[in-house]
């Protein structure tokens, strides 16, 4: 039978030699730890570490080890936060090392659950803050700030020294220090910054800085950061799908993103670093701070990612050659306190709520998670099981790649390899511009040259070997192994959403699986391994053993195939699967969220009867746990009293900014809302239930406020408003008041597609409270 000519990539070795910076390796050197120019290491062992932020200052500190419990089980392995000078120092004179704003307790706290911390300091931050992070004082002192002018590195140097002595013993645990932030033409400034705070008594075996937008950084002095978003509030509201954003939905070996930052460069007349590098330094390996685990929502402007628009970009990174994965916003937050939101009247190009940054993060504003949890934990769990063989593992880009982003025909594939094994990774997802299905696709992977010497040939371990066996396990694997790769045994069709990792030539447990048609996951040990695939939906999984082909039957118990069982997992578990990795690795499937410490303690919460099986490599099948719920878990609809109802006719616009909508201002939001009074149970104030306050609503601006207070806010962008009202605040008999303004029929900001077409419909103007609703949630611990 004739078949089409299968899309080829042949393997690309290294294009510089191995080589090991001045940095973490004759500076600021930690045991165990070295940084080399394409991977971090700990004991000698190759590792992809995973960053999320979280903004300590915008969370309550009784939710904080909540929270870093939640990143744990998704598989973030370095936690990344702010340091916001606007937070701690309103005032000169004034400033708060305490309550929410201890940031030397934080540290303690992501140590002790088993996380390592990255710091940025700024002093300029921006994460949507009043002037970057900048206090009133500073930002309006006679200084010419973020440069070497000593009255403005007087301040700095006054503010450093009190986060020093903030952090005290504490900053020793600092894996990175991130200086600045978006800063194109200053390298020299840089190295000021770094001078200071080390002056101050802070130091860590990585200084990081953003290298987006062209930024000219010191050489040798910052590992260079990276970012990608698949679309931003930052562009005008009638602005196409930019192609900064369509971008990242490729496989590409170009990092830098000229998008982010460019509204504030325009705002202030910044020019990006003309001509500065597209591509890492040969110095550093390819790294990101911010990939998009969410984004924010502007009153002009409000996107709405959906969980496999996040995926799409960090599986094309990963594809890329990506040697660390890092996410902003992994965990939304609160801001403490209003006007501390940049807006129009900052001079910032665009208005943000005041209160809430949800950031639509994998761990929302309340505490709960998002869909893109559970598709970034999978690929987490893969780097941390394959991660030490992969960090070696070079990026190759097929023969025949799309023409550009405007190309929607073209399957988007990488390879990553090491001459001798890989995974073959596909991306064939983007939001906006549907994709048809990829018909009759087969692959050729040329896989050319041997195992480097000090990779361990064996998936089972993570431990390095001696040159000398492994060039005995390659000699001996050579012979069976053939050098290019044709597979699937049968033509395949892609359909859209494909978001696949496929392994070439892994051994483990003695057996060489040649490749498979179904994502890994992650690798159980025993005394017989097990290698735990993920079939692809719309996707029959098939694996080759030496010159057998086996056609798999997705399902919950695995196949031995000599001394491996492959456990191949229905595409339907995808979204219950958690993999943990203290106290020894496990496999769980559960529909409620799982959390764990760092000694493995596991934690169920669940809105509904709890569920948790995990998988027993001893029995080869999932076993069930027993979860106590003294509570059943409720929902309950809130009684609603409309107090007010919204003025007849709102303006379609209320004002501009650089041709931007603006917010209305308090007094206009307050005179034209409507006033709802919500009736909660007497159960909606007892924290041991963890109440949720769910909302479903449709309008332009939304206001939730305690007894007269804000305590959070909303942009309608068309998806469910959660509130935790623990959280929040709320005591039993306290007045709850929810605040809605109508969105008029012409308004000329952005929403989704399906807002819009809510909006459409309407006559002059959209206001709905669908849906009110509190729930509450059982939290118990389990023993495994």
């Amino acid at each position: 039978m004739l078949w089409p000519e299968p899309l080829s990539v042949r393997h690309q070795a290294w294009a510089t030699p191995l080589r090991r910076p001045r940095m973490s390796n004759d500076e600021d050197k930690r045991p165990g730890l070295s940084l080399t120019n394409r991977y971090l290491s700990r004991d000698g062992v190759p590792v992809i570490p995973v960053s999320g932020e979280l903004h300590y200052s915008r969370v309550p500190r009784d939710r904080w080890a909540e929270r870093l419990r939640q990143m744990k089980a998704g598989g973030v392995t370095v936690v990344a936060s702010y340091v916001f000078w606007l937070h701690h120092c309103p005032a000169r004179g004034e400033t708060r090392f305490d309550g929410n704003l201890d940031v030397a307790a934080f540290i303690d706290l992501v140590t002790e659950t088993g996380l390592d911390m990255v710091l940025r300091i700024g002093p300029w931050c921006h994460g949507e803050a009043r002037n970057g992070g900048f206090p009133d004082w500073v930002q309006h002192a006679p200084v010419r700030h973020r440069t070497d002018d000593p009255a403005y590195l007087a301040l700095v140097t006054e503010w450093f020294g009190q986060i020093g002595a903030a952090l005290g013993s504490s900053g020793a645990k600092l894996l990175g220090i991130q200086l600045e932030n978006e800063l194109y033409d200053q390298p020299r400034h840089l190295v000021t910054l770094k001078r200071l705070a080390r002056e101050a008594g802070m130091a860590a075996p990585l200084w990081t800085a953003t290298a987006w937008g062209g930024a000219d950084l010191p050489a040798e002095e910052v590992l260079p950061l990276y970012g990608g978003y698949g679309d931003g509030f930052w562009v005008d509201a009638d602005a196409p799908w930019d192609p900064t954003f369509r971008d990242h939905y490729f496989f590409s070996h170009v990092w830098d993103d000229p998008g982010i930052g460019a509204d504030v460069r325009r705002a202030q007349a910044i020019e990006a670093a003309s001509g500065g590098p597209r591509t890492p330094s040969e110095e550093f390996p390819a790294a990101t701070c911010e990939l998009g685990g969410g984004m924010a929502t502007a009153y002009h402007r409000r996107p709405r990612p959906e969980a496999l628009d996040v995926a799409a970009i960090a599986h094309c990174k990963i594809g890329n050659g990506s040697a660390w994965q890092g996410y902003y916003m992994y965990a939304g937050g609160t801001n403490p306190g209003p006007g501390m939101q940049e807006s129009h009247a900052t001079g910032y190009p665009n208005d943000i709520a005041p209160l809430g940054y949800d950031f639509h993060a994998p761990v929302g504003e309340a505490g709960t998670l998002a869909p893109s949890h559970a598709e970034l934990r999978r690929q987490h769990a893969f780097l941390s099981a394959f991660g030490h063989r992969l960090a070696e593992m070079p990026s190759s880009l097929p023969d025949v790649r799309p023409a550009g982003v405007e190309d929607s025909q073209t399957l988007r594939w990488a390879l990553r390899g090491d001459g001798e094994s890989g995974f073959l990774f596909i991306s064939w997802h983007q939001p906006h511009v549907p994709l048809p299905v990829c018909r009759d696709v087969r692959f050729r992977v040329s896989l050319v040259g041997p195992v480097a010497a000090s990779a361990a040939p064996d998936a089972s371990s993570g431990a390095s070997v001696s040159a000398t066996a492994a060039a005995a396990s390659a000699a001996a694997a050579s012979a069976v192994r053939p050098a290019v790769i044709e597979f699937p045994a049968r033509p395949i069709d892609i359909p859209p959403g494909t978001l696949a990792r496929w392994p070439l030539h892994l051994t483990a447990g003695g057996t060489t699986v040649t490749w498979a048609t179904a994502s890994a996951l992650t690798l159980l040990p025993g005394d017989v391994p097990t290698l735990v695939l993920v079939a692809d939906p719309g996707i029959a999984p098939e694996l080759a053993v030496s010159e057998t082909v086996h056609a798999i039957t997705p399902g919950l118990t695995p196949l031995r195939l000599d001394g491996l069982d492959v456990l191949v997992l229905p595409a339907e578990t995808a979204g219950s699967l958690w993999v943990a990795e203290d106290g020894g690795r496990r496999l769980y499937l559960s529909d409620d969220e799982l959390q764990w410490d760092a000694a493995g303690q596991l934690t169920v919460k669940a809105s509904k009867t709890a569920r948790v099986r995990v998988y027993d490599p001893a029995a080869r099948t999932f076993a069930a746990l027993a979860v106590p719920q003294p509570q059943a878990p409720v929902t309950e609809p809130v009684t609603v009293e409309q107090l007010r109802p919204a003025a007849a006719t709102v303006p379609v616009s209320y004002g501009k900014h650089d041709g931007r909508p603006s917010a209305p201002s308090p007094d206009v939001f307050d005179e034209l809302a409507a006033v709802y009074r919500l009736r909660l149970p007497g159960w909606a104030a007892d924290e041991s239930r963890d109440p949720l306050l769910r909302i479903l609503w449709a309008g332009d601006v939304g206001e939730l406020r305690i007894d007269g207070d804000a305590v959070t806010d909303r942009f309608w962008d068309g998806s469910a408003w959660l509130v935790n009202l623990t959280d929040a605040g709320y005591r039993d008999g306290a007045q709850v008041t929810l605040h809605l303004l109508p969105m008029a029929a012409g308004s000329p900001v952005s929403v989704p597609d399906d807002a819009r077409t809510r909006l459409t419909a309407t006559g002059s103007q959209l206001l709905s409270l669908d849906t009110v609703e509190v729930i509450a949630r059982t939290t118990a611990t389990v023993t495994r």
